[in-house]
């Protein structure tokens, strides 16, 4: 059967609809999320001039020279401001070196909610930071307005998420009232004079799974994105017009105990007449309260399902996993997602 990434309209639940339509969708959802992990989904109801500003937001600040942008890098721990060409590996948070053996060539910059988002709400302090502003003309308002329209769309798909799974309409409330909230503007494209080897072996971001409950992704129609399928083979995978790409993170599959998975996906955007095609993409990351304990949900175990997880809270999981992408230190509690990039090696 080839491997397709389902593409579910969530506006039913955008806009309130009947609950029949509702339900429809949530059994759409359970489908994807017990098959791929992959869901591209439309009816989300986010402006398209957001988009436009973020786009222009993003070309403005990664249009400057690399030394300018240095001036905004931010120590790891703190997940906010730019990152430089080959400053991180993402294979790293599964406990893995890179097939590649050489860190991601992608450059970021990060903004997320921070402690002052949920005043009088004790919060870790390193999963709150303060953000850095780039001084460009309006930076801060346009990707603050898309990180707000992101994190709706995320709490909806929680909310679907319960639906789907047979569980209360709140039942992830208590988990999320003051989520870790990352937005991340990523850019493929080497700063001219970069010396490195332009080969098929190229990686942009490494193979990864992405750290907490759910995953939006806008990303340009670019070839670049691949995700592990079962049958161990990478796929590319390319977004529709309008449409935002969702992934579920580990925690999910912690919750079901692997019924749903976090899956497996890297970036290796192609090389045209020697030079990497320039793609851009944004991810916001919807990671849940850093205190919050996230055990597997008692109807995924049983004799046939054994529990293969441990009691986790979101801050020791994402701390670990940020530890071996930002920080270059290897994570040893990631054996599960880890040993399915290993047997896509074979």
């Amino acid at each position: 059967m080839p491997f397709t990434v389902p593409t579910v309209d969530i506006s039913a639940y955008v806009s309130d609809g009947p609950a029949e339509d509702r339900a429809s969708v949530a059994r759409q959802i359970d489908d994807a999320c017990r098959t791929v992990g992959f869901i591209q989904v439309t009816g989300h109801g986010v402006p398209d001039d957001v988009v436009a500003g973020l786009g222009t937001a993003m070309d403005a600040f990664f249009e400057q020279p690399l030394e300018t942008k240095k001036s905004w890098v931010r120590p790891a721990a703190e997940n906010r401001g730019y990152s430089a060409p080959k400053s991180e590996s993402l294979s790293l948070s599964l406990g893995i070196e890179s097939a590649t053996r050489m860190n991601d060539f992608f450059e970021a910059f990060n903004i997320g909610r921070t402690a002052d988002d949920y005043p009088g709400t004790p919060v870790h302090p390193a999963h709150y930071a303060a953000n850095t502003w780039s001084d460009l003309d309006g930076f801060r308002e346009r990707t603050s307005a898309y990180l707000a329209e992101a994190e709706r769309v995320a709490i909806t798909m929680v909310r679907i998420f319960a639906d789907a799974l047979g569980l209360p309409g709140t039942f992830f409330d208590e988990f999320t009232d003051h989520s870790i909230g990352v937005l991340r503007m990523n850019n493929y494209a080497l700063p001219e004079g970069t010396d490195i080897a332009l080969d098929g072996d190229l990686i942009g971001m490494g193979e990864h799974t992405d750290f907490g409950i759910v995953t939006i992704l806008w990303a340009d129609q670019v070839r670049g994105l691949q995700v592990l399928g079962s049958e161990g083979g990478w796929h590319d995978v390319n977004p529709a017009d309008g449409a935002l790409l969702i992934n579920l993170g580990d925690l999910m599959a912690r919750w079901t105990n692997e019924q749903w998975l976090s899956t497996l996906h890297r970036v290796k955007p192609p090389i045209v007449d020697g030079t990497i095609q320039r793609r851009r993409s944004v991810a916001f990351f919807f990671d849940g309260n850093s205190d919050a304990l996230i055990s597997t949900l008692p109807g995924f175990v049983d004799e046939a399902h054994p529990d293969l997880y441990r009691p986790v809270t979101v801050d020791e999981h994402i701390t670990a996993k940020l530890s071996g992408s930002r920080a270059g230190v290897l994570n040893e509690s990631a054996e599960r997602e880890g040993s399915r990039v290993l047997s896509s090696y074979r």
